[in-house]
């Protein structure tokens, strides 16, 4: 099947089936077999998108956010540690310390506006440098999520985070962070969450395979472990939890 005649069924069974059994936005039709059964485009979805048992891609799952917000905050402690720690191996997670800030240009610098003033976005850089820097998620994560359940102000927190776990160059994360490296990597931070389509309107924002809707935001602010499961197309792993029958429902909103 060409591209053109699968747009087309997309298409025409959009038309016919958002109100009925099918109730998911046409991009994740194909991004599970329970979905694309509902959505009557199983033989597509097999013929176009699902890998074979050898070739099941990780689920994508990007959080925006910003370093202070109490919400954020939340998220880290409640949904995002569970999620990486149970069914890490199936998600690729990606973090964009940002969120509701602001930036412009002052000479060949870029200035930020926080939402929670001058530290938040402080630990926003933090952050990003340490992205940078360590490179290895299964390395920096733990280290940002300590800052990220840890009270006190964002260099104090980064200093303690750093003596609980290997791998972490303070040094060089601190200097990025005070540098035009810094400076830059946070504004590439703020390219891509103003290229958000929709546009962000509050924190935190995520994507599931690039996808944002209020359902799956919704899925992720209570159940982040059951999304990242019912979502992955492979063989379930050992923190998939068996007895949960998560469904997505609503169609786009007009």
């Amino acid at each position: 099947m060409n591209g053109w005649v699968f747009c087309c069924v997309v298409f025409v069974a959009a038309v016919s089936v958002c109100y009925g059994e099918c109730r998911f936005p046409p991009s994740l039709w194909c991004s599970s077999l329970e979905i694309a059964k509902k959505c009557q485009v199983t033989g597509q979805c097999e013929e176009w998108t699902f890998p074979s048992v050898n070739d099941v891609r990780p689920v994508n799952f990007t959080l925006y956010y910003e370093s202070l917000c109490p919400d954020c905050r939340n998220f880290f402690a409640d949904q995002l540690n569970l999620a990486y720690t149970k069914v890490g191996g199936i998600m690729n997670l990606t973090l964009v310390p940002y969120g509701n800030a602001r930036e412009k240009q002052v000479g060949s610098r870029w200035e930020f506006d926080c939402q929670h003033g001058k530290e938040e976005c402080v630990g926003n850089i933090i952050e990003t440098c340490a992205i940078y820097i360590i490179k290895n998620i299964t390395v920096y994560y733990p280290f940002i999520h300590c800052m990220e359940t840890t009270d006190g102000l964002p260099e104090d927190a980064a200093a303690k985070c750093a003596t609980k776990f290997k791998g972490i160059d303070l040094d060089k994360i601190m200097g990025c962070s005070k540098s035009s490296l810094g400076n830059e990597l946070e504004h590439q931070m703020a390219l891509q969450t103003n290229a958000l389509q929709p546009p962000h309107t509050y924190v935190p924002w995520v994507t599931l395979n690039g996808v944002h809707t209020e359902e799956i935001e919704h899925k992720a602010e209570t159940d982040l472990v059951n999304l990242i499961c019912q979502t992955y197309q492979g063989l379930k792993p050992a923190g998939c939890k068996k007895e949960d029958n998560y469904q997505l429902h609503s169609c786009p909103r007009n």
